[in-house]
């Protein structure tokens, strides 16, 4: 399974980074570059429900790929959920199904930074995204 070429960049990024100060730094940046949700999208409907800060995901299918936006007001969190999007936007369902979050991280060097309930949010977050791609997979076999 090759990576992305976003999620390729930021393993070149974070592998570069001697330690944590620079790890965190080069988070926040990664945080920045999330694409803004309209007021309209921070709605009740895309809150992803399991983590401890508000989250909102936004997905969209184009064809069998998916591409998600995703935000937060937790700036740390901001930089994981650019981490994690990094990881799947593009993905084909089947690659999204079987993403492994914890060695997502690990190939980072992030794991030992992700307390337990960041790890249950962002755990959320991937779950909430695969049932979005669940959801329209079964729409999509009732046209």
């Amino acid at each position: 399974m090759s990576l992305p070429a976003s999620a390729q960049q930021a393993v070149s990024a974070f592998s570069q980074c001697p330690g944590w100060e620079q790890r965190a730094r080069l988070l926040m940046q990664w945080g920045e570059r999330l694409e803004p949700l309209s007021d309209a999208e921070r709605c009740e409907a895309n809150r992803v429900h399991g983590c401890e800060s508000q989250v909102w995901l936004v997905s969209e299918q184009q064809g069998q790929r998916w591409q998600f936006r995703a935000a937060s007001e937790a700036r740390l969190l901001r930089g994981l959920l650019a981490l994690l999007l990094a990881r799947v936007n593009g993905l084909p369902n089947e690659e999204l199904a079987q993403l492994d979050l914890p060695a997502w991280f690990a190939q980072l060097g992030l794991e030992r930074q992700l307390s337990p309930s960041r790890s249950n949010g962002l755990r959320a977050v991937l779950s909430r995204m695969q049932q979005l791609m669940q959801a329209a997979n079964q729409g999509s076999t009732n046209h």
